[in-house]
């Protein structure tokens, strides 16, 4: 059986975060498309066009005529195709956290009919969809799985911050539960991505190939994390033996620095999880995780001895953090390693103060105990944790309370020679 869909079709967006809002917004413009998440000022804030998550922004959601917004389990009911975009996070055990996946499905499956079709674009371990997800629906709903209702994965893809690689310019990857569901997800999925799409042959590939975009990426910055804890020890500076080495044609041009957010941080762990149940211990993803989990404690660390070398005192120094979020120019402040920094860094005694242009101040209180500061003063250290474009364009002279102040870019955004040090 194949599902038809035409302008008309009712699409449900479930979770509005920084994957399913532009999704719902690209639908919106070609489909009726209700876009729901249970948390209530997201959709009253989203319905007068602003996004705490600076992915979509008021003409963007206006131009997407077909769209509206809702709390209200009624309102997406007598949809057809619900599409599932809620966080699949790690606990503090870095195992799988799925019961906000569980949650949404269980939602789903009380108001599923004959005939839906439900597609998965969370990210999630091989297999997770049809053997954790699909009972859920089916004992909700009492109907059964390819026969009644029907079941896609198509993985995402958003990168955060990223006004370049936005969603309808990545290529989407799709799957369905049956191949003439597999060929509706992937019409789908088409009439909105121009970048094209790739059917793959089951929901489980799909998954994998997610599972591993994210791996891939978590291992080789761990490797150039590594060398910097290496080349650090050496006495050598790390971007400039990586910039010697990426004038070879096939260098892959990763940087070090702190690895957090809700994909490179997390994915890996979902892999992992699942091989372990098969009995198989990963060995080259779980050491990439412990290199980059430990980088929060080396930078801290290594300010630490550059103010002993500067003969400044560690207790009671002024220190600056620039930037708390987990990537440049974004306000996601999920899964960051900067705030393991800030707790390190107190531990010892130091006074230290956070700025971030970028991240919203009451939600880091909230979550975090920290107060962002709006006033910037002179300080004993900086160090720039984030590479907001904004932090570029500082005077560092007058933030540094004498010319023996350190300032310490993680990022390497700054010229190497007004720099005290690099990761």
């Amino acid at each position: 059986m194949s599902i038809s869909f035409n302008t008309n079709s009712n699409i449900a967006i479930i979770g509005l975060g920084y994957v399913g809002l532009p999704l719902a917004v690209e639908f919106g413009k070609k489909y009726s498309v209700i876009g729901f998440d249970i948390n209530t000022n997201r959709i009253d804030a989203l319905n007068i066009g602003e996004d705490e998550t600076l992915q979509s922004n008021a003409e963007e959601i206006k131009e997407a005529s077909g769209l509206r917004f809702s709390t209200d389990l009624n309102a997406i009911k007598n949809c057809t195709i619900y599409i599932v975009t809620v966080p699949t996070p790690v606990d503090e055990n870095k195992t799988p956290n799925l019961q906000p996946l569980f949650n949404a499905s269980k939602m789903i499956g009380s108001i599923l009919k004959k005939g839906d079709l439900v597609i998965y674009e969370s990210t999630v371990y091989p297999g997770c969809t049809e053997e954790d997800c699909v009972p859920v629906l089916e004992k909700e709903s009492g109907l059964q799985y390819n026969h009644d209702f029907y079941v896609g994965y198509s993985p995402e893809r958003i990168n955060p911050g990223d006004k370049v690689h936005t969603l309808t310019k990545i290529k989407k990857v799709t799957s369905g539960s049956t191949p003439e569901i597999a060929d509706t997800v992937d019409a789908l999925y088409a009439s909105i991505i121009t970048a094209g799409t790739h059917k793959v042959s089951s929901i489980k590939i799909a998954e994998a190939s997610k599972s591993i975009e994210n791996a891939q990426r978590d291992i080789n910055i761990s490797f150039v994390n590594e060398l910097a804890l290496i080349f650090d020890k050496m006495g050598i500076d790390t971007q400039e033996v990586l910039d010697a080495a990426a004038t070879k044609w096939n260098f892959l041009p990763f940087k070090p620095g702190l690895v957090g957010g809700h994909c490179i941080g997390v994915d890996p762990y979902y892999l992992a999880h699942k091989a372990t149940l098969l009995g198989h211990t990963p060995q080259v993803i779980l050491s990439g995780r412990k290199v980059n989990d430990a980088m929060s404690a080396f930078i801290g660390e290594k300010l630490i001895r550059l103010l002993e070398k500067a003969s400044k005192s560690i207790k009671g120094a002024k220190v600056l953090l620039l930037g708390v979020t987990f990537k440049e120019n974004c306000p996601d402040i999920r899964n960051t390693k900067v705030f393991e920094i800030v707790n390190f860094l107190k531990d010892k005694g130091l006074e230290v103060a956070v700025f971030d242009p970028f991240a919203n101040a009451t939600e880091v209180e909230a979550t975090q105990g920290v107060q962002l500061i709006t006033q910037l003063e002179t300080y004993d250290a900086i160090v720039i944790t984030v590479a907001h474009t904004f932090f570029a364009s500082l005077d560092y002279a007058k933030l540094k309370n004498g010319p023996d102040a350190i300032l310490f870019d993680t990022k390497s955004l700054l010229d190497k020679k007004i720099v005290t040090a690099r990761l």
